[in-house]
């Protein structure tokens, strides 16, 4: 990596053959010459478009799937969560079933799965389609997101290795940006059927331009760890469901929405205590079957290091802070501000744009300071903007700061984002591109459903806890219409909804506009609080940040021969060939 890794034997670029019970999950290959095509980035910059656009597009298109299906909003969320959850749950296994049967052959069968799960998008008559077809379209994610690591772990080096890094974590704010104007008009002109057809389109090409990349060579006698891979599914969906049902199930206490309840305890927490433990049982599982040499589903030499952890920490933060970020400025806009759904995605292109702009230019500050320095001054920039966003929203949206706040949320973002991705790819071996990949849409899923489901309740909850105690002191608010509002099972309305809802109370004329004032000062306030908090974060990671790498490319080897034992660590488990050769 361009910043060097915390020991030297990390830093081998050619490891030992594996034998049959190794998780190597890329064949050792010749390390690409800097002359090397740009063709497998572009395969993979369009196949990330392909992934993300999906997703994008149903948001963006929620209206006129409601309308066509007749189906509520909340079953077009159903759909977009079920096949997060799916790529979530199966992307370690899917990592290991490439390295089995061929990293390019299964990727050539997830692309067109996932193209015709597109089509089915396209062509659903209800909702029980569009949520198999979305749901099919996670699962092959799963094996397409870890192909994109290996092949750019497998066709460049050095400096392309970084660009291509920060292309391909560009590729998601530009599906975005690209959901937004065509979706966007494709909704609004023709029907949002043509921008799922378009994906087909754009499938197929990937398709057909797979064949030109080369093969990575498979690794036939690759067992897969089935017991690793339930233990790792189990416990992501368990997390995943609990995160996102904190809000609407309640914290603690049951909500009368939770689908069930243990004595009064609502089922979220439990799930993430469950899936906790479930996860803690998945290390101790994948730590004994790599101490025995056999195979296991995810190799923990990708976290062989407190640099590589803290890189981890530091993605993990970003992802959580930047998602929350991401939920709670759009609620703002439509909620406070009345904007339409795409007027709201519209408001955000500056944020867009500027993490396109970062994601694809931060390799160049690669040679100028080590990741610990960009990572520090990425997390103090994005602090700053979050600081910078809470002390200036108001009910205007266009104001110069909120603008310059968005763009550098956005810089910082986009930065560490790829910076991260770099530095934890650059200091594992290239065999183990593939459980890198996985590693990253991991820790990418479970952040980001991570990040909106607590930016979600603990927003809702200061809203609750200052909506109680404004009414309660405001002198034209009456006890009576207090306890005729629960206001433990407050949310963000609109004016016009908070009208609707104490149309059905004893609210005189007064007590409405008063209820109304108090409502507004409390959804900024906790708005305001909300930022502030992520800002905070955001500051804490400072702590990870200045345990990745220290050194700056040039200051160490950029391979070492594996032929010296010096350059052999000794703590990753050699084949009986490698260890008789040192010998």
């Amino acid at each position: 990596m361009h910043g060097g890794s915390s020991h030297p034997s990390q830093q081998i670029a050619h490891w030992p053959q594996p034998d049959e019970n190794s998780m190597s999950t890329v064949a050792p290959t010749n390390v690409a010459s800097r002359n090397a095509s740009w063709l497998p980035l572009i395969v993979v910059v369009l196949t990330q478009v392909q992934a993300s656009f999906a997703v994008n597009a149903l948001t963006v298109s929620m209206a006129g799937i409601t309308t066509d299906l007749n189906t509520p909003a909340t079953s077009v969320g159903t759909a977009i969560t079920a096949g997060t959850f799916a790529m979530a749950a199966f992307i370690l296994l899917g990592a290991k079933i490439g390295a089995r049967f061929g990293t390019r052959k299964v990727f050539q069968i997830a692309v067109a799965v996932h193209a015709t799960a597109m089509a089915g998008v396209a062509l659903s008559l209800s909702p029980a389609m569009l949520f198999i077809a979305q749901a099919s379209s996670g699962a092959v994610i799963a094996l397409i997101a870890p192909a994109l690591t290996v092949f750019i772990a497998t066709n460049y080096d050095g400096d392309k290795q970084a660009k291509a890094i920060g292309f391909l974590a560009a590729a998601i704010p530009l599906a975005g940006v690209m959901a937004l104007l065509l979706a966007g008009w494709f909704a609004e002109t023709i029907g949002w059927r043509w921008s799922f057809g378009l994906m087909v389109a754009l499938g197929a090409i990937n398709l057909l331009l797979s064949f030109r990349l080369k093969k990575v060579p498979a690794q036939p006698h690759l067992a897969i760890d089935w017991t690793g891979a339930i233990l790792a599914a189990v416990s992501i969906i368990l997390l995943s469901f609990g995160f996102s049902g904190l809000n609407a199930w309640g914290v603690w206490f049951a909500t009368p929405q939770a689908p069930f309840d243990i004595l009064g305890v609502s089922p979220a927490p439990l799930l993430i205590i469950i899936g906790l433990i479930g996860g803690q049982l998945f290390f101790l599982w994948v730590s004994k079957r790599q101490r025995e040499q056999k195979s296991r589903i995810f190799d923990l030499r990708v976290l062989a290091s407190g640099s590589e952890l803290a890189i981890t920490a530091c993605m993990a933060t970003m992802l959580f802070v930047g998602t929350a970020a991401n939920f709670l400025i759009p609620l703002y806009m439509q909620v406070v501000q009345g904007l339409s759904g795409i007027q709201t995605s519209f408001s955000i292109i500056p944020y867009t744009i500027s993490i396109f702009l970062a994601s694809t230019f931060v390799a160049y500050l690669y040679k100028i300071a080590p990741p610990r320095v960009i990572g520090s001054i990425g997390f103090v920039v994005v602090a700053a903007a979050l600081t910078l966003i809470a002390f200036t929203v108001r009910g205007e949206w266009g104001q110069f700061f909120i603008v310059v706040g968005l763009v550098l949320l956005g810089i910082g973002q986009g930065s560490i984002v790829a910076l991260v991705f770099n530095t934890l790819l650059s200091a594992a071996p290239k065999q183990l591109a593939g459980d890198v990949g996985a590693w990253r849409g991991l820790v990418h899923n479970l952040s980001g459903s991570v990040g909106i489901a607590v930016a979600s309740a603990f927003a809702v909850g200061i809203l609750a806890s200052t909506l109680q105690m404004s009414a309660e002191q405001h002198p034209e608010i009456s006890d009576q219409l207090i306890s005729e509002v629960n206001i433990n099972d407050a949310d963000f309305l609109t004016n016009s909804q908070l009208e609707e809802v104490l149309a059905g109370t004893s609210a005189s004329e007064e007590e409405t506009t008063a209820a109304i004032s108090i409502n507004e000062d409390a959804r900024l306030l906790s708005l305001k609080i909300s930022l502030l908090g992520l800002a905070g974060l955001a500051l804490l990671a400072i702590v990870p940040a200045t345990r990745m790498p220290g050194r700056i490319r040039g200051e160490l080897p950029d391979q070492l021969e594996p032929d010296d034992p010096d350059n052999i660590d000794e703590s990753v488990p050699l084949n009986p060939a490698a260890e008789e050769k040192l010998a």
